[in-house]
């Protein structure tokens, strides 16, 4: 893993960090699909209240991957973990030990964090899920995403109301989440 190195990402990286997830989007076959802009970046993983962290991978001066993550929430074990929303490594540098530095560097800042456990998805067909299984990564068998977005999600809200039209009141404070629940990471 010579002349890699990894840092966390600063304000500064967002503009690469679109760059790094339209690159992925065009690699998943789906390039038209990223509506994300810098800004949602800066101020989403950035501003007061960061949602996410981003690292980024470089050989030399040039910048060839990023692994942006967050925290989710083992119910059994009681503490939080790792998800790994995106890892990409740039094709000219793939086979050089990138993937394997960023994701020793996820385990690192697991471990040091206090967090017991690191969870990712992969697409079926995506030829990296042999290099996860020669990591000693494991699939999750018994385990199916799930989640909505777009019209599904403002369906799911709308149930939100009760049969008579009275709205439900929540109680607890603010929730300032937008990511997919019901994820079990114990």
């Amino acid at each position: 893993m010579s002349g890699i190195t990894i840092r966390l990402a600063t304000a500064g990286d967002c503009p690469l960090i679109l760059e790094f997830v339209r690159e992925l989007a065009a690699y998943e076959k789906a390039p038209d699909a990223v509506v994300a802009t810098e800004d949602d970046f800066r101020r989403w993983g950035f501003g007061q209240h960061p949602h996410f962290e981003a690292l980024i991978a470089s050989i030399g001066d040039a910048p060839v991957g990023f692994a942006l993550f967050l925290p989710d929430f083992s119910t059994w074990r009681g503490r939080p973990g790792i998800f790994l929303e995106d890892l990409f490594v740039r094709e000219a540098a793939r086979g050089k030990g990138v993937g394997r530095a960023l994701l020793a560097r996820l385990a690192r800042i697991a471990l040091e964090r206090g967090m017991p456990a690191l969870h990712f998805n992969v697409l079926d067909w995506n030829p990296a899920r042999g290099f996860y299984h020669r990591l000693g990564l494991t699939r999750r068998e018994a385990w199916l995403p799930y989640g909505a977005a777009g019209e599904a999600l403002e369906r799911l809200a709308a149930d939100a109301m009760p049969e008579a039209g009275e709205p439900i009141e929540f109680k607890g404070g603010e929730h300032e989440s937008e990511g997919e629940g019901g994820q079990k990471s114990g």
